[in-house]
């Protein structure tokens, strides 16, 4: 099912997206991902990541949001991208959840050719808990969120 909210903006609902998938965990940090790609069948993509993610024993998923479908921003030469939004709960720090995160953007063929490039898989760590982080490798909560759509318009539907 899709609901059109702009010319270019398409919410999509999907069996994953969105999803409530547990309501507790004992895991120490709440995170929330932003993923998105707009390179192959995208949804598929998001489909196989939320599989992996379920069986891997270092998360577990809370919930999921709609995923929204909007123009590109910055390099502007190239397909809309599917954007959405995953809660999930870890005990890894953010230096090991970064470093998982983009293993598995790696294992659905992610290459990082230019800033704002397609791409098969971009998963960005929207909020770590309450941290405030800012190193060269790592800032959260992540730089632009309250500004770009692709995060606002999936958050407020969850």
């Amino acid at each position: 099912m899709k609901k059109k909210l702009s010319d270019n903006l398409t919410l999509f609902f999907t069996p994953n997206f969105p999803k409530k998938f547990n309501k507790n965990s004992n895991k120490k940090y709440t995170v929330t991902i932003g993923i998105g790609g707009n390179i192959g069948n995208t949804k598929r993509i998001f489909d196989k990541l939320i599989l992996c993610l379920k069986s891997d024993r270092r998360f577990t998923l809370l919930i999921s949001s709609p995923l929204l479908k909007n123009p590109p921003f910055g390099f502007l030469e190239q397909n809309d991208f599917l954007n959405g939004i995953i809660l999930l709960k870890t005990n890894l720090c953010p230096k090991d959840f970064l470093s998982a995160m983009q293993r598995y953007e790696n294992k659905f063929g992610r290459k990082r050719s230019f800033q704002d490039a397609p791409r098969t898989l971009d998963i960005d760590i929207v909020f770590f808990d309450n941290k405030k982080i800012n190193t060269e490798k790592l800032i959260i909560p992540h730089k632009n969120w309250a500004s770009r759509e692709s995060v606002i318009i999936p958050l407020k539907r969850m």
